[in-house]
Order: structure tokens, then sequence, then C-alpha cells
């Protein structure tokens, strides 16, 4: 296998990385606190989506003669994937600790939201787990929310990877 694969994934996991911190910050300014949003709503469904695609389709119909097997999908989605993951929680870090209002935002719109469950929610979660979390929520900082975002982020990746790899493979016909 030629170096191609790991040259245009890192290309496009650098890109992405960089969009996925622009589009983190835009969506704070804008009043959308993205910690906020539900995992299935992320952003970063549809940004690693289109990056894993074109990077994965660039191999194949460029430098890979129409041919990509599933594993050349899978470790190219996981480059892009961890590159784009450091990239926007390292960008997230520094964002973090020069806007102040970023933690204490999520933290007391985290407070009114979880304030608002009903007691069969509560039950639900249970008592103790809903508790100690709420409890624990003022000494929330950001390298924990870096640390969730890239675990986040690793998560969806990997769930996208595995679907594209599939879409984009193209074995030769013996």
């Amino acid at each position: 296998m030629n170096a191609s694969l790991y040259k245009i994934s890192v290309r496009y996991g650098i890109v992405a990385g960089i969009l996925s911190f622009v589009l983190l910050i835009a969506l704070y300014y804008m009043g959308r606190h993205p910690f906020m949003i539900a995992p299935y709503l992320d952003f970063r469904i549809l940004l690693f989506g289109i990056f894993i695609f074109f990077a994965l389709k660039e191999v194949r119909d460029f430098y890979q003669q129409g041919e990509l097997y599933f594993w050349q999908g899978m470790i190219g989605g996981a480059i892009v994937v961890l590159l784009a993951g450091v990239i926007s929680s390292a960008g997230l870090i520094v964002f973090g600790n020069f806007e102040p209002d970023f933690i204490a935002s999520y933290i007391n719109r985290m407070t009114v939201y979880l304030q608002t469950f009903s007691k069969e929610d509560i039950e639900r979660i249970g008592k103790e787990v809903f508790d100690r979390n709420l409890k624990a929520l003022p000494a929330t900082n950001i390298y924990e929310m870096a640390k969730t975002y890239f675990a986040q982020g690793l998560a969806i990746g990997l769930f996208v990877s595995i679907i594209l790899s599939v879409i984009t493979r193209k074995q030769p016909k013996n």
C-alpha cells in the first residue's frame, strides 16, 4: 500500500479538525452552547461523513485505480477522526482558557436543564447518579470537557467510518 492513504487522510483530518473547532466556537457565539446539543444532532456526524467520504474517494479513484478495501477505509477514516479530534480538542482547551464564560455558561445551562427533570426521569436514571452528577457539575473544567468532546468524536467517527468504508470499498474483480 502506498503512502497516499496516509497523506490524504492527514490532510483531510487537519482541515476537519480546524473546521470542527471553528464550528464549535461559532455555535457558542450564536448562543447555542455546543455541549448542550444532543450527540445524535452533533454537527460532527455530517462533518466526519463529508471528510471521510472525500478522503476515501480520492484515494480510491486517483491513487489505487478504483480499488479500496474495507480495512483501508477504516485506516483512512481513523486517521481523519483522530486528527480532527486532537486538533479540535486542543483548540477547545485553548479557547476555554481564554474565554472563562465558556465553562461558566455550560455549568449554568446544564444546572438549569437538570433541574427541569421530572421525578420519573430522575428515578429512571437513579437518584444517586443524578445527585452525584448535579453536585459534580460546578467542578467541571475545560480539560474534562475536551476529553469528553474527544471521546464523543471518536465514537461518532468510528460509526461513520464503518459505514463509509463499506460504501466506498471496491475490490478487484478476479
